[in-house]
C-alpha cells in the first residue's frame, strides 16, 4: 500500500496511559505506520498535556474545527486515500465532508465500543430494572447504526457486539470487521520476570474517571464490596488508580479503612504488577475493558462481573473469578487473594486468553486483506450498501446545510 495516506479524525487526542480507548488508537496507528501509510491525525478536541506526542512517530497533528469549511480545504489539499473516524460522533460531523470532497477515499469507522449499548445498560441500571432489548431502541442507537451504515467499514472490538449488530439490527456483515485489542504474545521470558504471588500484596482497581462505568464501579467497591473484603482481610488495602480524579472521587479516600485513592498511574501495567488481585466489578458498560487486558499482561488475576468479562475470554476460563452480587464478589476476591493455587490458575488463564484471542499478527493480516478488497471493489461495495447511500444523501442534505448555517451564524456574531 505504497503512497497511501490516512487521515484520522479523532474524538480526542490519544492518551494511551489514561484509557483503553487511547491504547486502542495507538494500536491502530501502529498498524498503518507498519504498512508505510502517511498518517495525519486531526481532532477538534483541545490538546491535552497527557496526550501522546504523535509527531515523534512522524505523524502530522492538525487542529480542526466543527462547522468550519476550512476542513474542506484541508481535505482538498491532503486528498487522503483512507479516512478513519474515531467514534460515530466524528463521522456525523465530518463524514459528509469527506464523501463530498474525497469521494474515492475509503471511509473507516472505529466504534471503540457500541455507545448505545453502554448507554442502554446504564439506563437499565439507573431504572433498577433487568436489562431488556427495549432499552436498545434509542435515538443514540439510530445515530450510531446510521453512522455504521454510511461507512465503508466499521471496526467492532467485541464479538458480542458483532452478534448484536448482525442478529438484532440486521446490519450486513460485509460492513463490519471484528478487530479486538492487538497484542504481542506473552513469552515465557515475560512471564518469568513478573512478581510472584508471594511478592505481591493488596488489591488494585483502575480506570479513567471520565468514564461513567469506572466511577460507578468505584462507588460499588467503596459502599458494598470493600467493607466485606476488609472484614475478612483487615490488613489489606485497595489502591484505586484512575486518570482525571475529581473531588468527588478523592472524597472516597479513607486510609483507616484501607481504601486509598491514588490518582493517575504513570504506567498502568507496572502499578497492577504490584497487586495480588484486581477488582473490576462493572455494573454496566460495553466493548472490551482494557483494565483486564492490562491485568493479564501484569500476571494479576481479576474479579469482575458478567458485563466486565464480556467479549474477552470467549470459551476459555476467566483469568480469576466472575461474580455479580457484592457478597459473591467479596467472597471470591478473598479466596483468590488467600489461595496461591487458585491465584496461579487465574494467572495462567490470563496468559492463555492473550495468546489465543488477541494476537496482533492474525488480526492485522485480516484487516489489511479486507482493506485491499475494499480498495479494489469500492464502487460495487457502495452500490450493494444502498441503504448507506440513502443515509449519506440525507446526511449531506440535512447536516451539510445545518453546518453551513452554523458557520455563517458564527461568522456574523464575530
Amino acid at each position: 500500500m505504497v503512497n497511501s495516506k490516512l487521515v484520522i479524525i479523532g474524538f480526542v487526542w490519544p492518551e494511551p496511559n489514561s484509557s483503553a480507548a487511547g491504547g486502542r488508537m495507538m494500536q491502530l496507528i501502529d498498524l498503518f505506520l507498519k504498512k508505510k501509510f502517511e498518517v495525519i491525525y486531526a481532532s477538534p478536541a483541545k490538546f491535552s498535556e497527557n496526550a501522546e506526542n504523535l509527531e515523534h512517530l512522524g505523524i502530522t497533528q492538525k487542529q480542526i474545527q466543527v462547522n468550519d469549511s476550512n476542513f474542506d480545504e484541508f481535505l482538498k489539499e491532503e486528498q487522503p486515500t483512507h479516512v478513519l473516524f474515531d467514534r460515530f460522533m466524528m463521522e456525523e460531523q465530518f463524514g459528509w465532508r469527506v464523501a463530498e470532497h474525497c469521494p474515492k477515499a475509503l471511509r473507516i469507522l472505529d466504534t471503540e465500543d457500541l455507545h448505545f449499548l453502554r448507554k442502554a445498560r446504564q439506563q437499565a441500571y439507573k431504572d433498577q430494572k433487568a436489562f431488556k432489548k427495549k432499552y436498545l431502541y434509542t435515538d443514540i442507537a439510530k445515530r450510531e447504526i446510521a453512522s455504521i451504515l454510511r461507512s465503508d467499514l466499521s471496526l467492532i472490538i467485541s464479538k458480542s457486539e458483532m452478534d448484536l449488530l448482525v442478529n438484532q439490527f440486521k446490519v450486513n456483515k460485509g460492513l463490519l470487521l471484528y478487530l479486538p485489542f492487538l497484542l504481542k504474545p506473552m513469552k515465557d521470558s515475560d512471564i518469568e520476570n513478573l512478581p510472584t504471588y508471594e511478592e505481591r500484596q493488596n488489591f488494585i482497581s483502575i480506570g479513567n474517571f471520565l468514564h461513567a462505568p469506572n466511577w460507578d464501579k468505584t462507588l460499588f467497591l467503596k459502599e458494598e464490596i470493600w467493607p466485606l473484603i476488609r472484614k475478612e482481610l483487615p490488613d489489606a488495602e485497595l489502591h484505586v488508580y484512575g486518570a482525571y480524579t475529581s473531588q468527588k472521587v478523592e472524597q472516597l479516600h479513607n486510609s483507616k479503612h484501607g481504601f486509598l485513592i491514588k490518582g493517575r498511574a504513570p504506567n498502568a501495567i507496572d502499578a497492577i504488577k504490584q497487586a495480588r488481585v484486581l477488582l473490576g466489578p462493572l455494573r454496566f458498560g460495553a466493548g472490551l475493558k482494557g483494565k483486564f487486558i492490562d491485568a493479564m499482561q501484569a500476571g494479576t488475576p481479576s474479579i469482575t462481573t458478567t458485563i466486565g468479562a464480556e467479549g474477552l475470554c470467549g470459551d476459555l476460563p476467566w483469568c480469576g473469578e466472575i461474580a455479580n452480587s457484592p457478597e459473591e464478589i467479596a467472597r471470591k476476591a478473598v479466596l483468590l487473594y488467600k489461595m496461591p493455587k487458585r491465584w496461579k490458575i487465574g494467572q495462567k488463564n490470563g496468559f492463555k486468553i492473550i495468546n489465543k484471542r488477541f494476537q496482533r499478527r492474525v488480526f492485522a493480516a485480516n484487516f489489511f486483506k479486507r482493506l485491499k478488497k475494499l480498495e479494489k471493489d469500492l464502487e460495487l461495495h457502495r452500490q450493494q450498501n444502498f441503504v448507506g447511500q440513502i443515509l449519506m444523501h440525507h446526511s449531506t442534505q440535512s447536516t451539510k446545510y445545518m453546518s453551513l448555517w452554523i458557520e455563517s451564524k458564527n461568522k456574523t456574531s464575530t
